[in-house]
């Protein structure tokens, strides 16, 4: 197992303006990269991937699904991570759920590739996330498990997260085509890449 990142001992803090523009960039950029994967029909991992199997299975839209399988997690981030994180991760859920009831309508295309719509999936969606952890946040969920994780027992968040991707992917073959559970597979890839080799406590330590 990996050993801990040492964190310093008084790191640097955002403002509350640095947090605000911060969380409403990374926010953006992960609506926008999800956009592409919706457009696609495809999927992600997560609790993002999980919300887009109800809302394709149920009808019941994406913003809603997110937002409510969420709710369980916020305890745990109570007790675990603290009141500042929740009231961060309640925030950028909501805000995201939001977002992401306005933004797909927005983005609407007569021909999108879909290794270039997986390939900008994530890319765009892991630099948000990047966004969300670096202003002491998370879009809920698994999120918050790999957090956890990353911090007490110093395995990668993106290490992590792939690791409860290969569960859901794997129940995602059995109910749906395998070409886009593969692209699906592939995207996520590269989300959990971006994150696991840029989301580092003991290089950015601005907390």
């Amino acid at each position: 197992m990996p050993a801990p990142h040492p964190l310093p001992e008084n790191p640097p803090k955002h403002t509350l303006i640095e947090d605000v523009q911060g969380l409403a960039i990374a926010l953006v950029t992960t609506a926008i990269g999800l956009s592409f994967i919706s457009n696609l029909g495809f999927l992600t991992g997560q609790t993002a991937g999980l919300a887009l199997i109800i809302s394709y299975l149920t009808g019941l839209s994406f913003s809603w699904a997110f937002w409510l399988i969420n709710i369980p997690f916020y305890v745990l981030a109570y007790f675990r991570m603290g009141k500042e994180f929740t009231i961060k991760s309640t925030i950028s859920v909501t805000l995201l759920s939001i977002m992401m009831a306005y933004i797909p309508p927005l983005m609407t295309f007569e021909t999108l590739n879909p290794i270039f719509g997986t390939i900008a999936f994530g890319v765009l969606t892991g630099f948000g996330l990047l966004g969300v952890f670096r202003h002491k946040s998370s879009l809920g969920g698994l999120g918050v498990l790999a957090l956890i994780a990353q911090d007490h027992f110093g395995i990668r968040a993106g290490l992590v997260q792939i690791a409860f991707d290969v569960v859901l992917f794997t129940v995602a073959f059995f109910l749906f085509d395998a070409h886009v559970v593969l692209y699906s597979l592939f995207g996520a890839l590269i989300l959990n890449g971006v994150i696991a080799f840029n989301h580092r406590r003991d290089i950015y330590i601005a907390s």
